[in-house]
């Protein structure tokens, strides 16, 4: 028989841990759509805009100054409050927007899902690069709100970390994109699930040492530092951190561990979500 050329190929696929990144590149323009929907629709008809990227972390920051360093008056360990805070709201806020999205996937798009055939992951991958151009945006607050602290205290400065910072970035986004993908998965059976993730995500902020050094932790509960350390954003921010400021705990033992659970989760949240977008229509 003649070879012939075909447009669209359909196949069994079975391999759990299968990505085809070649496919979601065929719908690279679907990708960006839905890039630009979550970037521009989001905010069009809101009288601020876009300000909504700056606003938010500014206000908590402001809150958290007051709060948590003016009243319970936790330590910064010498970092301005502003630039304490706002380093960990930026890896924070991009993180939890990843997940929280992510884990929507299949209850906010099942009715695309029922209509037409694209790759399922070209939905959680347009919520991570969306959230990285957001993240980025704030970025711009931090380096602003840092350049002025920096020019009228300069009792911090930057070391060699900062050069980490682009994987930081990428073990953010695939930590919260792995999450996502397992919590969404699982919502299509376990509906309770979805009540859950804000409540979550606000305890798992607490958890984090965003509002409080990772050294108080070390100097005061030595005993108990471990319950902090073993959650795999902790090496993340405190990198970050301690590579804008010069302060904080910075360990290559931790960063290997957070490497690690960002690797296994983002690999078993891929797995589930494969296993499940076979037959999610007939289960939600």
């Amino acid at each position: 028989m003649m070879q012939q050329d075909w447009d669209l190929i359909i196949e069994n696929k079975n391999r759990l841990l299968t990505l085809d990144l070649r496919e979601v590149w065929r719908y690279r323009d679907l990708l960006l759509m839905y890039v630009r929907r979550d970037i521009v629709t989001f905010y069009k008809q809101t009288i601020l805009g876009p300000l909504w990227f700056f606003i938010q972390p500014l206000l908590t920051t402001v809150m958290f100054m007051f709060v948590f360093g003016g009243i319970a008056g936790i330590s910064t360990d010498g970092v301005p409050q502003a630039v304490f805070y706002l380093s960990g709201l930026v890896c924070w806020n991009y993180f939890a927007d990843c997940l929280t999205k992510c884990s929507d996937t299949f209850n906010a798009n099942q009715q695309i899902f029922g209509k037409v055939y694209f790759p399922r992951l070209v939905v959680p991958f347009s919520i991570v690069i969306s959230n990285m151009i957001k993240m980025g945006i704030q970025f711009l607050l931090f380096l602003a709100v840092y350049l002025y602290y920096y020019a009228t205290l300069g009792n911090f400065h930057v070391n060699a970390a900062v050069l980490l910072l682009p994987f930081l970035l990428l073990m953010l986004g695939c930590l919260g994109l792995g999450f996502g993908l397992l919590i969404s998965s699982m919502t299509t059976k376990y509906r309770d699930l979805r009540f859950l993730v804000s409540f979550g995500v606000q305890l798992w902020m607490y958890a984090t040492p965003i509002i409080y050094p990772l050294s108080v932790m070390k100097s005061n509960y030595p005993d108990k530092v471990w319950l902090i350390a073993a959650n795999p954003l902790t090496a993340i921010i405190e990198t970050f951190k301690y590579g804008f400021t010069g302060v904080g705990v910075f360990e290559w033992n931790y960063l290997f561990y957070s490497l690690a659970v960002t690797l296994a989760v983002m690999l078993f949240g891929i797995m589930v979500f494969n296993r499940v977008q076979k037959n999610f229509m007939d289960v939600i």
